[in-house]
């Protein structure tokens, strides 16, 4: 449904950016709008790779969407970072991982909206380099640490022999390890409302839920947040680049017949 919507708008707003070359209320609707879509083009253009990765995942979950359910339970079966294909591909296992969103993309909404706000920021603040530093340790960690864990529960006994092969993958590490690196740059109110989402949304339901793959998030957010503390060693958060002045503005006949 997101997916749809924004595809409707954006696709609105070219037809009324064409419209405008020759309807002139339709170029004063572009002329007062432009400041705006100005500033969301250069909030994407400014994390680049939390915006491909939101492609990338977003493209596989209209897969996980369209295609019938049993072939979708194979895909994510054999991309699953479960401790099968850790012991048989580890490489392969968390990079096909990192690819799909769990549960059938239940809840994509929700990975979008954190993704495009919380860690798109903090790509602004870190830079693309480290927030990729960032995101890799805490799904490659928080994947690693999460299946020491359920292979001791398996040795123990603790868990039933069918865990090793279940569906374990990781966009929700990555985003967790990106609020976790996005709150430690936070200050005042916003590191108030920072630390209780995190709280409420990762801790929380270690605690009710008690779930492997809650344990999971947990260790992912800490590695996240270690990773970003790690990266900061390197040099100071930057400033938040300005790039609506690259982007190009409308043109001077647009303004003349909005003007008119």
């Amino acid at each position: 449904m997101v997916v749809a919507c924004a595809v409707v708008v954006a696709l609105a707003w070219y037809a009324l950016c064409g419209l405008g070359v020759w309807w002139e209320r339709a170029a004063v609707l572009v002329e007062r709008w432009s400041p705006r879509t100005r500033a969301l083009h250069a909030w994407v253009l400014s994390a680049p790779a939390t915006f491909v990765y939101i492609a990338v995942f977003t493209a596989s979950t209209l897969v996980q969407v369209s295609a019938p359910p049993s072939l979708v339970d194979l895909l994510t079966t054999l991309a699953s970072s479960n401790l099968a294909n850790l012991h048989r591909a580890p490489l392969r296992a968390l990079l096909d991982s990192a690819l799909w969103v769990a549960d059938k993309g239940e809840g994509l909404s929700l990975y979008i909206l954190a993704f495009a706000t919380v860690v798109a920021w903090a790509e602004r603040r870190y830079g693309t380099p480290r927030i990729i530093i960032v995101g890799l340790s805490g799904h490659v960690l928080g994947s690693l640490l999460t299946a020491l864990v359920e292979r001791r529960a398996l040795e123990t006994g603790r868990a039933p022999a069918r865990l090793a092969v279940q569906t374990d993958v990781g966009v929700s590490y990555i985003m967790v390890a990106g609020c976790a690196a996005a709150v430690l740059l936070m200050r005042g109110r916003w590191l108030w409302a920072g630390v209780s989402a995190l709280a409420v949304g990762v801790l929380g339901p270690v605690v009710w839920s008690r779930t492997l793959w809650d344990l999971g998030h947990l260790l992912a957010t800490l590695c996240g947040f270690l990773a970003a503390l790690a990266v900061l060693r390197t040099g100071p958060p930057r400033p938040p680049p300005d790039l609506a002045g690259c982007l190009p503005r409308p043109s001077e006949g647009s303004r003349r017949r909005g003007a008119g």
